[in-house]
């Protein structure tokens, strides 16, 4: 019998030795003492660090170095440290107790709970930056913040956080809590330089801490956050935004009713009347503005900002800005008001080649106010027309500046709008000189709302959907633009129609990086090179001899638009206007001047209009720009010359009281083979009506005028071959003077007239030479009130309205309601 095989037994598992209870124990208790250990180590660490701050800085406040802003040539400009000067203490006992509340609630909730650290508020914190995968929330409290702002700069490090928190552990041991609120209230940056909440008190609200309301108290609370962005002074609106989360926070925790919450929001902030800005340095909107900017790009805080020790180089143009500065401040170039609320103006000047803001003018003793007008939005008129109408119209590839446009007196729907031309049909480039209304609504009609406002979109305005109307063809918009917006628009049509980045900012530096350096963004073309010399082009007869803006001409090429809007004052029908301006460019600089009233009411309207705006754009321009090479404006390929028939010229009409007619006669067209088209209206009518068509010769008899008629006339050149008719010529006005019929006399008949006829007397005809009338005639206006809404509140909506005196413009308000422009040489300019 076969001897079995062994088998290969497998080698025995080792067995796992199983961990004893009492082992799991200890090492989980050793664990725990060693945590306990370090932890207390660590707290003690921190403890004795922050005490060690302290005990070195007892009684010093360290804010940092300050930050300087350089011109374009690297000169200093300013210095953005120094709070000192803005300080003063206040006791716990003057401070309200709902400020105090306000504080706590929108600041650090628990401050009350903790030790100087919150970390159920850093694990809040550390949660939703997971869940954001970015820093939504910070974790700071009250005492950390005090800690920071009293003895740290601003550098961002681990060991900066961690001396923070270290130092407000040390405050918590050190001092009361009452004492660390009423330091932190003392401390704490307003903007403005404006730091602690006595100084605050008495900037913002020309009022005491104790007679605070709770409205003015949330606006305070609500500023630590960004002192720069929620100034009531500088951003009213955010401003505002800003107070409503703060009184819901104080709603939420108790602190106040829903009703007096509902009170405090609503409250509008008015500067106060006796309001000094406390600013010395030269240039204080330049600086604000290039504060606000650096805050945009660097994301520091304002108070990091100030006190981090950084050079700022920026594009300042110290001589550009001195000119303007000069002009703000000489009265003479701005209305006088009747009492002490003065006209204000703002200007903004931008090197479009490169973006560069070379100055600006937030507003006339801008120490004083600290509102920048440059970024106020006001209603621009008829320097919308551009950005509306014309520039989307011949973007279309459709029409050109010699397109005649109809001008007639129409309703589009329930928007019936009218200005002094009458029925006219008018070029474009003639309706830009002349600042027409009814082309302008015609063509905006013609092209489309969705056109016009696309184009407007391309160039920097989102405008409202209840802008979508035709009034927006004469600036009649919601909110309205800024200057900085309308100089930005016109900066593109100098620029060949390619997007242009204002900035004011060349570069920062730090001490141990550069936080930010100016890299323009990449260029688009945003319309055609063509459009936009066409524009320059048509604008270019703005402030030519007969335009709208003859007085913002200087010794260089220029192009710009006009614009002023009604006062849209309700329940007042006399005359005034709102907003004045003028924006214009070379082909190196753009500006854009805007005048009138912080607030408009009766008393406060502008008679003079856009005549002045153009007069500053000169003066300042003219100097600013001294040391600026001269060049032109570039044609691109491309440019159409099939121009129309010029416009006949030594038009002249001649009642003759011998032959009772009217003899109508102009020099012929020299270039091109040509018919002529007469137009007669008589002054009851409203329209022209074609009396002579197809006219070869170059005069005309009207055998049908009656006498005490005073009848109108103008004459056309038509080309027939290319379909093409000339700008109308002068108008020129003609009255025929009433007939006297003498009683008939009876005579003998005679007996040789076969007829026995009898003799009539002779017809008197004797008339007078009539005077013509210019077409761009002085007309004063008569507006319609306005009764809609405006500049993004309760004020009526202020369109496109005219001045006594500001340069042959017609203006409309929203409702259609239009009052007649006077001319660029009247009275008061």
């Amino acid at each position: 019998m076969a001897e079995r095989p062994r088998s290969k037994t497998a080698p025995k598992p080792k067995k796992k030795k199983k961990i004893s209870g009492r082992k799991w124990f200890y090492g989980l208790f050793f664990t725990a003492v060693i945590a306990i250990v370090c932890g207390i180590i660590g707290y003690l660490l921190i403890i004795l660090n922050g005490e060690r701050v302290l005990t070195e800085n007892a009684n010093k406040l360290v804010f940092g170095e300050a930050s300087i802003i350089y011109d374009v040539n690297e000169v200093e400009i300013a210095r953005l440290s120094d709070p000192d000067e803005n300080r003063e203490l206040a006791e716990f006992s003057e401070i309200p107790e709902q400020l105090l509340n306000a504080i706590v609630a929108t600041e650090d909730q628990r401050f009350y709970e903790h030790s100087g650290i919150d970390f159920f508020a850093i694990g809040r914190a550390v949660v939703k930056d997971v869940i954001a995968r970015s820093a939504v929330e910070g974790a700071s409290t009250i005492t950390q913040q005090l800690a920071k702002n009293v003895f740290l700069t601003a550098d961002k490090t681990f060991f900066r956080k961690a001396t923070e928190a270290s130092i407000a552990v040390a405050l918590e041991q050190k001092m009361s809590k009452q004492q660390i609120l009423t330091m932190y209230l003392n401390r704490i940056f307003f903007g403005k330089r404006v730091h602690g909440v006595k100084e605050a008190a008495k900037f913002y609200f020309d009022t005491d801490l104790k007679d605070l309301e709770l409205w003015q108290i949330a606006t305070i609370a609500a500023m630590p956050k960004a002192p720069n962005r929620y100034n009531p002074i500088a951003h009213p609106e955010d401003s505002m935004n800003r107070r409503a989360v703060v009184l819901k926070l104080m709603f939420d925790q108790g602190y106040i009713t829903a009703e007096e919450m509902e009170q405090a929001k609503a409250v509008v902030y008015e500067i106060p009347e006796n309001h000094a800005e406390r600013n010395t340095d030269k240039y204080p909107a330049f600086v604000d503005y290039v504060v606000e900017e650096a805050v945009e790009k660097t994301n520091l805080s304002e108070e990091e900002l100030r006190i981090g020790g950084f050079k700022i180089y920026t594009t300042l143009n110290t001589q550009a800005q001195d000119v303007m500065d000069n002009q703000f401040s000489n009265d003479d170039n701005f209305e006088k008001s009747k009492d002490d609320q003065q006209v204000q103006g703002a200007m903004i000047i931008i090197d479009h080649r490169n973006g560069e803001i070379q100055a600006l003018s937030g507003g006339r003793d801008y120490v004083k106010k600290g509102l920048n007008r440059v970024e106020v939005a006001r209603q621009p008129g008829s320097a919308f027309k551009p950005i509306i109408s014309y520039g989307p119209a011949l973007e279309s590839g459709k029409y050109y500046p010699w397109t005649v446009l109809a001008n007639d007196k129409k309703c589009y729907g329930n928007y019936c709008p009218t200005d002094r031309w009458g029925a006219t049909a008018v070029s474009m480039t003639q309706a830009i000189k002349d600042s027409r209304n009814l082309a302008s609504v015609w063509m905006l009609n013609q092209i489309g709302l969705k056109s016009g406002f696309a184009f407007a979109d391309k160039l920097g305005f989102s405008l409202e959907d209840d802008d979508r109307n035709l009034t927006a063809a004469l600036g009649g918009l919601t909110k309205g633009a800024t200057p900085m917006q309308m100089a930005t628009a016109y900066s593109v049509f100098a620029n060949g129609g390619k997007s242009v980045d204002p900035h004011t900012i060349l570069k920062i530096v730090g001490k141990d990086n550069n936080p930010y350096t100016y890299k323009a963004p990449a260029t688009k073309q945003l319309m055609s090179a063509q459009t936009a010399y066409y524009l320059t082009e048509m604008m270019q007869t703005v402030v030519e001899k007969g335009g709208t803006g003859t007085k913002a001409a200087i010794d260089r090429p220029l192009a710009g638009k006009t614009g002023t809007t009604q006062h849209g004052i309700p329940g007042y029908s006399g005359s005034g206007i709102r907003d004045a301006w003028f924006v214009g460019y070379s082909p190196e600089w753009t500006a854009a001047v805007w005048m009138g009233y912080d607030k408009t009411n009766v008393d406060h309207i502008l008679k003079t209009g856009s005549s002045q705006a153009a007069a500053m754009f000169s003066k300042v321009m003219k100097s600013a720009m001294k040391n600026v090479p001269k060049s032109s404006f570039n044609k691109p390929q491309g440019i159409k010359e099939d121009k129309p028939p010029a416009a006949i010229t030594n038009f002249s009409a001649v009642f003759i009281p011998e032959e009772m007619k009217v003899k109508l006669s102009w020099d012929p067209y020299q270039d091109g083979k040509v018919t002529y088209q007469v137009f007669r209206k008589e002054a009851s009518e409203s329209d022209y009506i074609r009396f002579v068509d197809s006219l070869v010769s170059t005069g005309v008899d009207d055998m049908s005028a009656f006498p005490g008629m005073t009848y109108e006339y103008y004459v056309v050149a038509y080309d027939a071959e290319n379909d093409q008719e000339s700008a109308p010529s002068q108008k020129i006005k003609v009255t025929i003077p009433e007939t006297e019929i003498n009683p008939e006399i009876p005579m003998e008949p005679d007996p040789h007239d076969p007829d026995g006829g009898e003799i009539t007397p002779p017809v008197d005809g004797g008339g007078e030479e009539p005077t013509p009338t210019p077409s761009d005639g002085i007309e004063l206006p008569t507006p319609t009130p306005n009764s809609g809404a405006g500049n993004g509140s309760t004020d009526p909506i202020p369109t496109d309205a005219p001045a006594m005196g500001t340069g042959n413009e017609d203006t409309t308000n929203a409702l259609g309601n239009t009052a007649t422009g006077g001319n660029s040489q009247g009275t008061g300019g």
